[in-house]
């Protein structure tokens, strides 16, 4: 799969099959926008081509734009690869180019750069200045210079249609069972194994502490989860705290993760994948670290339980 961060770098063809978004958690919604853009791609003979942004815009035109990202850009690439998208052309989000109104933006990046054949777009899209970008719009647009447009209906679950906000939702719920089921996958973190404070060795439990590769990542909400681990291309059972320690009387957020039996060296400096499989309580302060060894016990069980046909 190519990836472009410039124009400059996408080659124009009109046999480009193209959707426009910020794909955000890349959920069964946009699961299906891509497989019929891969599949109209395929069927005319051209291209499948992803337009995204980089920051997610709201990070750059909200005030204190400090929403939590579902998927790093790093990690849409990888799904979008897997997906079997051709081309993605990442644009750098800026202030400036958020000025741009919408026919501003189609006819620079798309009519006079990548070139079109069709576009698909998903039932609540709009883009340029103001949000003016509508279906209304890009009707006009395809009439004008002749190419095609494909509107996807959202995808239920419950009765509520999927989206990044819903998969947020529940993930600040810590229900990231019924986030995996909108994502069509388990929610996931990545990062580096870094020093802490060894407190988990004092309790028999000794946890890796994890770095997250970006700190704009959403993390669940505080608790702790029975969750997959792949280290070194090998996939570990394991549980994981997301918190700030109560018991320690800590006040800094952590993300600690103990490995079922594992044995080998320290883990410092290595990268772990994680994937929350479901959660198995909340965050609790204990007043007696006895009290703690025997809810870690009751909770490895939990977490074994869990993760046993895994």
């Amino acid at each position: 799969m190519k990836v472009s961060r410039d124009l400059r770098e996408v080659t124009k063809s009109n046999k480009t099959v193209l959707t426009v978004g910020t794909f955000d958690g890349v959920h069964k919604g946009h699961h299906l926008l891509l497989d019929i853009l891969i599949e109209k791609a395929k069927k005319s003979g051209g291209r499948s081509l992803v337009i995204t942004f980089d920051p997610h815009p709201r990070q750059v035109v909200v005030k204190g734009g400090d929403i939590k990202l579902l998927t790093t850009t790093g990690e849409k690439l990888r799904i979008f690869e897997k997906l079997g998208v051709d081309e993605v052309f990442v644009i750098n989000f800026t202030l400036e180019f958020s000025e741009f109104d919408a026919e501003t933006f189609f006819s620079k990046y798309i009519i006079d750069g990548t070139g079109i054949e069709e576009i698909i777009v998903g039932y609540d899209h709009r883009f340029g200045r103001g949000r003016t970008g509508d279906e209304n719009f890009i009707r006009q647009l395809a009439d004008k210079h002749g190419f095609k447009v494909t509107y996807v209906e959202a995808v239920m679950r419950n009765q509520i249609n999927i989206s990044s906000t819903q998969v947020r939702k529940l993930l600040s719920e810590g229900n990231v069972k019924g986030a995996a089921e909108m994502l069509g996958r388990d929610y996931e973190i990545f990062g580096e194994v870094v020093h802490g404070d060894k407190r988990g060795r004092e309790l028999g439990y000794p946890t890796a502490n994890l770095e997250c590769d970006s700190e704009n990542k959403l993390l669940p909400a505080n608790g702790v989860y029975a969750v997959m681990v792949e280290l070194d291309d090998k996939v570990y059972k394991g549980m994981l705290n997301v918190g700030r320690r109560p018991t320690f009387n800590l006040k800094d957020l952590a993300v600690e993760v103990h490995l079922l039996g594992f044995s080998g060296e320290d883990l410092y400096g290595k990268n772990l994948r994680v994937k929350f499989i479901e959660r198995i309580r909340g965050e609790m302060r204990f007043i007696a670290k006895s009290d703690l060894i025997i809810q870690l016990e009751k909770d490895k069980t939990s977490a074994l339980e869990l993760l046993k046909d895994l």
